[in-house]
């Protein structure tokens, strides 16, 4: 079977999760209500604080810059599928045993319909979050930060992806996943760049954020959609890539030996 036949698999897998997320639009729309109420309140706090040191740039940042930033990383964090939840379920209840049996990778399986679920919410969550933007400030001059977005972002859920599994598959070993991904969660909120863009991070705090992976999956693409510069995008790609080779190895081990661990005691 060749690759393109493989892949094919996987790419029905994601058009089934768009279209069963189709169905469940108003539902998406209403969960849209938390992002607009976030929003709401850093602009008020922005605002408070713009006004407050009477700059009219901050950290390299506008007001209207530092706002969409906000719309576009609140979007990203949003839209992120539970899949710990899932996970962790078949792995206690011994349903990953039949998924397993499947002529498909349970990895790019559950990959794919990650993707698809992430794209729906996406595409929401901008909509949403852009026309509450368009509203304040009118239509924003990104340039090619519209287009520079698609391909970071692509990379940093794929990254966002390969944590959360490896996390998720902890559950062969531990009772109680849940710890594990609300403390992750907390590093990509914090120093991952949603809360703030690492520009308004002191030194040497700033320096070290740089050298760790959060930033690569909220930063980066949302730095590249507000402030687009064709060299840096290029650099952040290549760093994503990097990092993207060591989870991709720390995946692959944790998976082995956690099936490896199933077919020990499940027989």
């Amino acid at each position: 079977m060749n690759v393109s036949v493989k892949l094919r698999k996987y790419r029905a897998v994601s058009r089934i999760t768009v279209k069963n997320q189709l169905m469940y639009v108003m539902d998406l729309l209403v969960r849209t209500l938390f992002l607009l109420i976030i929003l709401y309140i850093f602009i008020q706090l922005w605002t408070a604080t713009y006004a407050g040191t009477g700059e009219k740039v901050i950290g390299g940042y506008r007001f209207e810059e530092l706002i969409w930033y906000l719309i576009f990383s609140e979007s990203l964090v949003t839209a992120m599928p539970k899949l710990h939840i899932t996970v962790e379920d078949e792995v206690k209840t011994g349903g990953i045993g039949y998924l397993l049996c499947r002529p498909v990778s349970y990895i790019l399986y559950r990959y794919a319909e990650f993707a698809g679920e992430f794209a729906v919410r996406l595409v929401v969550n901008l909509l949403v979050g852009g026309a509450l933007g368009l509203t304040l400030f009118g239509l924003p001059g990104f340039g090619w930060g519209w287009l520079g977005f698609v391909p970071v972002a692509a990379a940093a859920v794929t990254l966002n992806f390969m944590i959360r599994m490896m996390l998720s598959l902890c559950a062969f070993w531990v009772e109680e996943i849940q710890g594990l991904i609300f403390v992750y969660d907390k590093l990509l909120f914090t120093i991952g760049g949603m809360l703030l863009p690492l520009e308004l991070f002191a030194e040497p705090f700033r320096s070290i954020c740089r050298w760790l992976p959060f930033q690569t999956m909220i930063y980066f693409p949302v730095k590249t959609a507000v402030q687009f510069e064709a060299g840096r995008m290029l650099q952040m790609l290549g760093i994503q890539a990097v990092w993207g080779l060591v989870f991709g190895l720390l995946l692959s081990l944790v998976y082995r030996r956690g099936v490896n661990k199933l077919n020990v005691n499940g027989g």
